[in-house]
């Protein structure tokens, strides 16, 4: 028994250093293997963590050049599938907004249409650019924008505004609205923030100037 035992190991090849070579690389290729493949199975679990592209973009922040808006000129930008103004109010327009108080439902924004900074006169964060979502807070139309007395044939004595001609609501410089149409409130101004002189970002937390 012994005897068998001991020619059956030496029948038996030796192994030298290639067939330990060979195993070890069969070993590293075969866990690399295995972890490829647990990588691939847990980047489309890992992917469904992150908001879509639609998500991010309905409500994300939107970034605007206001270097170039000519003095009365209005521009639009869309911010969470809504469309934003943003209009550049010379001198005289601004003026012109204390000489109709009386005739506004809300002059004081006393409404929660506007983030606290925008409850003043103006509206705004600075008194020159005016940004409001431009959309009638009756039914949702989109008002025109009327100007170089243009408006005032809508309201006497009201070189410029907001006249939305769809059921006849009117709004002024500042986006207040007038009293005795079917909108109820102010246009809605939405957050936003100056990033420097030129550029203001739409739906950031605003900060004081």
């Amino acid at each position: 028994m012994s005897d068998v035992s001991v020619d059956a190991k030496k029948s038996a090849p030796d192994k030298g250093p290639g067939d330990n070579t060979r195993r070890r690389f069969l070993t590293v290729a075969t866990s690399v293997v295995g972890a490829v493949g647990v990588a691939g199975a847990a980047v489309p679990f890992i992917a469904s963590w992150n908001p879509s592209a639609k998500a991010k973009a309905a409500g994300a922040d939107v970034e605007v050049d206001i270097s170039n808006i000519e003095p009365g000129q209005l521009i639009r930008v869309m911010w969470r599938s809504k469309p934003v103004w943003i209009v550049r109010r010379p001198p005289e327009m601004l003026d012109s907004l204390s000489d109709h108080a009386e005739l506004l439902k809300d002059p004081e924004s006393e409404a929660e249409q506007q983030p606290p900074f925008a409850k003043n006169p103006y509206r705004s964060l600075k008194e020159e650019y005016l940004v409001l979502v431009g959309i009638c807070t009756h039914l949702g139309c989109s008002p025109q924008y009327l100007k170089n007395g243009a408006f005032e044939e809508i309201v006497q004595g009201v070189e410029n505004g907001f006249f939305c001609p769809c059921h006849g609501s009117k709004f002024d410089m500042a986006g207040r609205v007038f009293q005795n149409v079917p909108a109820p409130l102010n246009l809605v101004v939405p957050p936003y923030q100056y990033v420097n002189d030129n550029t203001i970002i739409i739906g950031s937390t605003a900060q004081e100037a």
